[in-house]
């Protein structure tokens, strides 16, 4: 998916938090994410998407170049394969308390931002 021409993304950074001691098995799953769970993340707008570690939190960035992200976060919710890949990945983290409701990784401001 290219991003069309003059658009410019919606841009999300998102926060939870690591189990203690489950550092190495996070990033050992990481280093060898499964194809489809990345083609799938992909295929629902997702681009320029990381993942840092500090302490024991856990913060994602990505931009959003699609038009309907609660639609394609429901199509990646859906998703058999990425379902699975959750299934291995959610024991691993946990949710902070100050989340939303129905939130697994709690959405952070954005305060400041420069290209």
């Amino acid at each position: 998916m290219n991003p069309p021409a003059g658009k410019k993304p919606a841009r999300y950074g998102m926060v939870l938090r690591l189990r203690p001691g489950c550092l190495s098995e996070y990033k050992r799953h990481h280093v060898a994410a499964w194809p489809e769970v990345l083609a799938m993340i992909s295929r629902c707008g997702l681009k320029n998407y990381s993942i840092y570690h500090k302490d024991d939190a856990l913060y994602s960035y990505f931009e959003y170049w699609g038009d309907d992200f609660a639609a394609d976060m429901k199509r990646m919710a859906a998703d058999p394969v990425t379902q699975r890949w959750w299934a291995v990945i959610e024991p691993l983290q946990e949710p902070v308390a100050t989340r939303a409701p129905g939130e697994w990784w709690a959405q952070m401001e954005e305060v400041f931002h420069h290209d």
